[in-house]
């Protein structure tokens, strides 16, 4: 009876175990499916400061939208000076700052900032698409399916938490 006992505590321990692995797995998942928001913003800030102060050069993670800015910041800047640079910049930080925002409530698990995100920069994407830069392009697309896994990751443990909540109501 007391070996029986021991196996059967044995069995539920390394199923625990395996359970808690998985589950901080998917949390992992679904964190770095977030995360993307934020290196998305990030580099797309530094890409904005890189153009902006004359350099010809970025990053391919960034926004094509804020490429778009800082072409026509650039633009209006050889008519109007330094304030145009200044518009621009401020017109980057508020794109980028959206995509912080889908970052701080993809990482609070709300799946409607990961579809919500991954619509507006699959539309960006089609920025690059216009312009042929099938690099950024891919990237776009490399950064979508990293998003989609922390979306589908979130999923699964908003799942699992609504079965725990009914399993302890039972």
């Amino acid at each position: 009876m007391l070996r029986e006992d021991t196996q059967e505590g044995e069995e539920r321990e390394s199923h625990t175990k395996r359970t808690l692995e998985e589950r901080l797995r998917i949390e992992h998942q679904a964190k770095g499916g977030a995360d993307w928001f934020f290196w998305v913003a990030g580099l797309s800030i530094v890409n904005s400061l890189i153009l902006l102060s004359g350099r010809n050069w970025s990053f391919i993670i960034g926004l094509g939208m804020t490429q778009f800015i800082d072409a026509i910041a650039l633009m209006v800047a050889e008519e109007i000076g330094h304030i145009g640079k200044i518009i621009g910049a401020i017109l980057d930080a508020f794109a980028a700052g959206i995509f912080v925002v889908f970052g701080i409530f993809a990482r609070k698990r709300y799946q409607w900032s990961f579809i919500v995100g991954m619509i507006l920069y699959a539309l960006d994407g089609l920025l690059f698409l216009l312009v042929q830069d099938m690099l950024s392009l891919g990237f776009h697309i490399f950064v979508l399916y990293g998003v989609y896994r922390g979306l589908a990751a979130t999923r699964m443990l908003n799942m699992i938490e609504t079965q725990h909540e009914h399993q302890a109501a039972s």
